[in-house]
Order: structure tokens, then C-alpha cells, then sequence
């Protein structure tokens, strides 16, 4: 009888997709806005850890300490918005390519159009090869941080299976 009351449990059991991919863009947020962070204070990238704020607050601001985690925050809420989306478009692929393919849109989004044309970030001409090349990486890997946890999630039934016990 317990077997069967824990197969029904099982079964029952059901990601509420919302709130996961809310958790994956927190921690893609989060993880990849610390290491954007700790790239600029290596000086592999010119773009300020707190760029996605920069239209809310004076880059001076965002070079102290606290400006630096209000940009951590940002790219975290930034990651939120961006993993609900991820889900709502691509949700249903699988693997990694498409996550990876996300995350070069992205970047192309913020490098490329948006972000030279807000003053978020300097021209593509002008930013350099390692900031280019440094943020190109950090947004692939969080483009697939974001698309292959969500993918993983939602389309690998077979790690749903009760493991047998062979007696």
C-alpha cells in the first residue's frame, strides 16, 4: 500500500512553470550578474556591472559599492522578466541551442540597438574586443543558464519515472 501512495504522489506532482522560470531568471540574475561584476573589476569588460540602471540612476552612483549591487539587482529583475519570456517563446525546445541562440539575441538587443541608442553602453565600434568578446560569452552562458534549465524542466519526462527496484 505505501508503494501506491507514493506512485500517486508522484504522479500528482506538477512544476508550476511561472514560478520555476521566475527561480531560473532570479539565479541567472544573480549568478552571471556576479561574474559581469567580477569581469569589470578585472577590467575584461567597460560596461558597468549596473548598466540595465543606468537610465534610472547617474553612473557615477553606479560605480560606488552600493551601485554595483543595485546593478547586480537590476540584472536580476532584468533575468526574471527575461526567463518568463524565454518561456512563453521558446519553452517547449529542447537541449541547449536554443538557449544559446537567446542569449546572442540578447546580446545583440543590448550591444548592437538598444543599448548604444539609450546610452547604456558605448557603440559596438567603439567598445572594444574585450568587452565585446567578454559579454558575447557571459550572455551565451546565461542565455543557456536560463534556456536549458526551463528546457530540462518541462521536457525530460524520462527523469520523471519512478526508479524499480529489481528484488
Amino acid at each position: 500500500m505505501a508503494k501506491q501512495n507514493k506512485k500517486s504522489d508522484y504522479e500528482d506532482h506538477h512544476t508550476n512553470p511561472w514560478l520555476f522560470s521566475t527561480k531560473i531568471g532570479f539565479f541567472a540574475g544573480l549568478i552571471w550578474g556576479i561574474i559581469r561584476w567580477m569581469f569589470y573589476e578585472m577590467k575584461f569588460t567597460s560596461v558597468l556591472p549596473g548598466f540595465a540602471a543606468d537610465p534610472f540612476f547617474k553612473a557615477a552612483f553606479l560605480k560606488t559599492g552600493w551601485g554595483e549591487v543595485l546593478g547586480i539587482g537590476f540584472f536580476v529583475i532584468f533575468s526574471i522578466i527575461a526567463a518568463l519570456l524565454y518561456k512563453v517563446i521558446l519553452g517547449r525546445l529542447r537541449g541547449p541551442w536554443p538557449g544559446v541562440v537567446y542569449g546572442a539575441v540578447w546580446w545583440a538587443i543590448l550591444f548592437a540597438a538598444v543599448g548604444p541608442l539609450m546610452g547604456l553602453m558605448q557603440p559596438v565600434t567603439k567598445a572594444g574586443w574585450n568587452t565585446l568578446f567578454t559579454e558575447l560569452c557571459v550572455f551565451l552562458l546565461w542565455g543557456v543558464f536560463i534556456g536549458y534549465s526551463i528546457a530540462f524542466e518541462f521536457t525530460d519526462e524520462a527523469s520523471r519515472e519512478p526508479i524499480k527496484v529489481l528484488s
